[in-house]
């Protein structure tokens, strides 16, 4: 392993791109306190900093093959740099799940034209996964607003199999609708996405 220590950082990155654990090693060595102190200085938080480091080391191993690098070090820093931003991002997701969770009722107009969005989409994707037919029958019925009659002569069905499949497009609505907690559960996938 004390070989590698006299490598240069290009030659350490061409034995890296060959699998050579001591050239990681050499990299790690050379470059883990000051990313260490890079993390911290922007992070405040010695177990952030130190995972941050690791994410880094840890995807500089697994991406080993398909980097080229030209300066080890300053590639380094700002991969620490944009770590510590995305930590931030997820903080600020985190905080902002928990505030909006924390008071049942949207707090805004605006809050409420965004939940209004989010679960018509969210109807939009049960409908889509119903039977094709029944999928049809309810958008012309509820998207179009066509009556029963409309509905079964457009598709060539009897009015009651049009009414059967408008009933059970609207009881699998229900079923999924009638959930404790959508709003919560769209909310947050709102604010992950």
């Amino acid at each position: 392993m004390n070989q590698y220590r006299q490598y240069s950082d290009a030659s350490l990155l061409v034995s890296l791109r060959e699998d050579n654990r001591e050239a990681f090693t050499e990299i790690y060595q050379r470059y883990w306190k000051q990313l260490l102190a890079i993390a911290y200085l922007h992070s405040r938080d010695k177990n952030i900093a130190e995972e941050i480091v690791q994410e880094v080391f840890i995807s500089l191993w697994n991406r080993r093959g398909e980097l080229f690098i030209d300066n080890v070090g300053a590639y380094l820093a700002t991969a620490v740099r944009l770590s510590v931003f995305k930590q931030y991002a997820r903080q600020k997701r985190r905080t902002e799940i928990i505030e909006a969770t924390a008071d049942p009722l949207p707090a805004s107009w605006e809050e409420e034209k965004i939940f209004s969005r989010f679960m018509q989409q969210h109807i939009n994707g049960i409908v889509e996964e119903l039977p094709e037919k029944c999928r049809l029958v309810f958008k012309l019925s509820r998207e179009e607003g066509l009556s029963i009659p409309e509905v079964a002569r457009r598709m060539g069905i009897a009015e009651k199999t049009t009414e059967a499949h408008l009933t059970k497009a609207l009881k699998v609505l229900r079923l999924h609708l009638n959930r404790p907690y959508l709003w919560a559960i769209l909310l947050i996938k709102y604010l992950l996405s």
